[in-house]
């Protein structure tokens, strides 16, 4: 919220300057992103009338002005093209400086003598959006009221401060001049004064007599103030009004818009003008748009509109959007005679749904959507026919038409004096209190211990007896709040799931895998990039209500569609042997009126790097790392996401390790699948190599963890070692024979573990050898060679027996 100080010393004294006013306000709570001085840099600019406009013989563009500045008729080239004999501007004489370190000589251009320089008005320190309409391609021509050879900075009173406060939602009062001028007011303890909303009006007709107005959504619309205006001449705003709201950040147009727009900024109320004209039967209906209706806006836009959209209509067609913007067919035109002054109150939801819908953001859909006093209607609305009558735009109709079907009364609100000094840290007294309370306009009542407070109207935010302590802190000052430590011991401290999952990340960062964060918010699509089934349950999408795009319209499910983007990404820039993972959360929809079911997740992904055992071992490697032992690893070829005949699922036993040895049917939970990516799916991503991948129920995992680590003393009995090669089928897996092994060795059998699978010229088609490491040891002996080759040969019969494999020949 751009605010000229002048404009704020309009109604209340500030008598300290601005570094002092900006730290004051600051530590009352009103936060200033910038403060900007105009005019210092100024010196030597003039009000110049131009006599005369001839064109340079040597150039197609630019031409000669002959430019009376009071001491002298000065010779100016320029190439402005809106320059024409008899208008006001301003004139950068010889040797003037003007914003930013420029100066002005006089100089020659393409050969005609130039004696200075006719400004425009960025020239002299307003940005582009805010010049007056007709100077915006060219020179400032500015309003006939200044002496000729006047000095521009304090005729046109451009020494000016201008304070941008940063306005929090939750105080739609402070987006007005009135606003931060009660502000203002309460921090430096001075009065208030409101402007003049009185006029003159003519009593031979009421505005009763020009229009009627209907409201069918009260729900929508809580009140609708209309006023009227006649014998209207559009013209140029007065300059002290064009002033303000230039340097407020608006661009003057003509003086009803210009008036519409001040009153705007000035109490924070939007307004809108219709040409009266316009209004068909002489009515104003407020009610809902038709579905598909097309309306086209003030800026020449047409919008295709819905049934939740609020409309503000007549007896026959659509002439504004209620809160966003008006209509082209509605709107201020150089002839208009009769004007129909809107002051309405919307409901802020509906005003920000229809600007988010239509793409359209204005100064006025942004008040609304925040939240606008229907108090301030009819205020507003008067407010804008004393200016019309002041101005001379016009002449003001008696009456008001006030429509206010949304009428309510503020309650008072219990405020205990101990309970705001308790949360404050001070010792206020009652009285104290109540005056700063007071000086914000809020009506004060005591009892012992106790105010009763009412806020003023254009307070929404004020609901509870919070609220109340925030603004006795903000008035008595932050700066002046005793600093205090907290008083609770607190012991830092994280969960064991935190503290598994930083296990986690350090198992696999020390592997040489790099860890990925995407987004939890993901498109619906992925899934089918990945080939899950129709009636998959990672297709149980909570969706969002009010999401950016499709891309980011449902939280995610499963990790791999974002593991799969990074990889893809990686991989066309040409990123070689690339190792990721990320530990992330999903969502499982499970009812209308239910929470989603969250879980935490670990992808990990890679390409160019590793193959199916490297990534077996990667997998294996965690789980020891968290104490995990006895995981299966179980052929798996109907996934749709991973090759056939190269996937696997990730199994554990239900109830724990030591029943799994027990028992070695004993029933195995699935917590995830790993293996490599499909063809389909690779291409779906655009990987263009061998690409794997696994996803894993980490909750599941974390469940299982023990990280109790026990003392086992070293084998004090030399282990006996055995190599055996099988030749079997190529059906038969490896975990099936290690099961085998496991089962049948015993106790004596300490370890198995492959180490070669080979296919080539001396293995029969179809068949495939399996080579394997059997250690054996007793812990109360040395074993015999007869102990251990009774034991191995019970192995390879019960290989033999249940698979068919027998033992290779070497």
């Amino acid at each position: 919220m751009l605010v000229p100080i002048s404009w704020l010393r309009a109604y209340t004294d500030i008598d300290v300057d601005v570094t002092e006013f900006a730290e004051r306000m600051v530590m009352s709570g009103s936060n200033i992103e910038t403060v900007k001085t105009f005019g210092a840099e100024i010196k030597g600019v003039v009000i110049g009338r131009v006599l005369s406009v001839e064109k340079h013989e040597n150039s197609d563009h630019l031409v000669i002005c002959r430019v009376d500045v009071g001491s002298a008729a000065l010779q100016i080239v320029t190439g402005a093209t809106n320059v024409t004999p008899g208008i006001l501007v301003p004139v950068a004489l010889h040797g003037s400086d003007l914003p930013g370190g420029v100066k002005i000589k006089k100089g020659k251009l393409r050969g005609a003598v130039s004696e200075g320089m006719i400004c425009a008005a960025d020239e002299l320190g307003f940005d582009d959006k805010v010049t007056p309409l007709g100077s915006k391609d060219g020179i400032w021509v500015l309003p006939d009221e200044f002496e000729i050879g006047a000095d521009a900075v304090e005729a046109l009173g451009l020494n000016e401060t201008v304070v941008d406060f940063e306005i929090t939602p939750n105080r739609p009062d402070c987006l007005s001049i009135l606003g931060m001028a009660r502000e203002t007011a309460a921090v430096f303890g001075t009065a208030l004064r409101y402007p003049n909303t009185a006029s003159e009006a003519d009593t031979e007709q009421s505005a009763a007599d020009f229009i009627k107005v209907e409201i069918r959504r009260p729900d929508l619309c809580g009140r609708y103030a209309a006023r009227v205006a006649k014998d209207v001449v559009v013209a140029e705003s007065p300059w002290w009004l064009q002033r303000r709201l230039m340097f407020a950040g608006m661009r003057p147009i003509n003086n009803i818009v210009d008036i519409t727009n001040y009153v705007m900024l000035e109490y924070g109320h939007p307004i809108h003008a219709f040409d009266i004209r316009t209004i068909a039967g002489d009515t104003i209906i407020v009610d809902t748009a038709k579905t598909g209706e097309t309306f086209t806006t003030l800026d020449n836009a047409a919008r295709v509109l819905d049934a939740d959209m609020l409309l503000i209509g007549d007896a026959e067609k659509g002439v504004a959007i209620a809160g966003v913007m008006g209509g082209l067919n509605s709107e201020i035109e150089a002839d208009t005679q009769t004007i129909l002054v809107e002051a309405a109150n919307f409901n802020p939801d509906s005003v920000r749904l229809t600007s988010k819908k239509l793409g359209i953001r204005s100064e006025a859909s942004s008040r609304f959507e925040k939240g606008v006093s229907a108090e301030l209607s009819g205020t507003a609305a008067d407010r804008v026919c004393a200016l019309i009558a002041e101005t001379g735009a016009g002449r003001v109709v008696s009456g008001i038409v006030d429509n206010y079907p949304g009428k309510s009364v503020r309650e008072p609100i219990d405020v205990r004096v101990d309970r705001v000094n308790a949360l404050l840290g001070t010792e206020l007294t009652q009285d104290e209190m109540a005056k700063m309370l007071e000086r914000l306009e809020m009506d004060v009542a005591t009892a012992p211990g106790l105010l009763r407070v009412t806020p003023p109207h254009v307070r929404l935010d004020l609901t509870e007896e919070v609220d109340f302590s925030e603004e006795i802190g903000r008035i008595y000052g932050y700066d002046n709040l005793n600093t205090t430590l907290h008083r609770d011991n607190v012991e830092a401290g994280c969960s064991r799931s935190w503290m598994l999952r930083g296990i986690v990340r350090e198992t696999l960062t020390a592997m040489g895998i790099s860890e990925i964060q995407t987004y939890s918010f993901v498109s619906p699509v992925g899934v089918d990039l990945i080939g899950l089934p129709a009636d998959s349950d990672k297709r149980r999408f909570v969706k969002l209500i009010n999401p950016l795009g499709e891309e980011n319209s449902v939280m995610r499910t499963t990790l791999l569609p974002n593991m799969l983007d990074v990889l893809s990404v990686n991989f066309n820039r040409s990123n070689a042997d690339v190792k990721l993972f990320e530990i992330g959360n999903t969502f499982l929809h499970t009812g209308e009126d239910e929470l989603p079911e969250e879980r935490i997740a670990l992808s990990v992904g890679a390409y160019g790097a590793w193959g199916f055992f490297e990534l077996k071992g990667i997998v294996e490697g965690l789980l020891s790392r968290l104490g995990i032992a006895g995981a299966v690893f179980e052929s798996a070829s109907d996934t749709g996401t991973y090759h056939p005949g190269r996937c696997a699922r990730i199994l554990l036993p239900v109830s724990g390790i030591a029943e799994r040895d027990a028992d070695d049917d004993a029933p195995l939970r699935e917590i995830g699948f790993m293996g490599e990516l499909h063809p389909d799916v690779r291409t779906a991503y655009d990987i263009g190599a061998e690409a794997w991948g696994a996803e894993i129920d980490l909750d599941i995992v974390i469940e299982r963890a023990d990280l109790m680590r026990y003392y086992t003393p070293l084998d004090r009995y030399p282990a006996v070692m055995r190599d055996v090669s099988l030749l079997t089928t190529e059906d038969v897996t490896v975990g099936a024979i290690e099961g085998i092994i496991a089962k049948t060795g015993g106790k004596l059998l300490e370890r198995v573990q492959l180490f070669d699978i080979y296919r080539g010229e001396q293995i029969p088609p179809g068949m495939k050898s399996l080579s394997f490491n059997l250690t054996y040891r007793a812990a109360d002996r040395t074993l015999t060679d007869e102990e251990v080759a009774k034991v191995h040969e019970k192995i390879l019969n019960a290989i033999e027996e249940n698979t068919g494999a027998t033992l290779r020949e070497v």
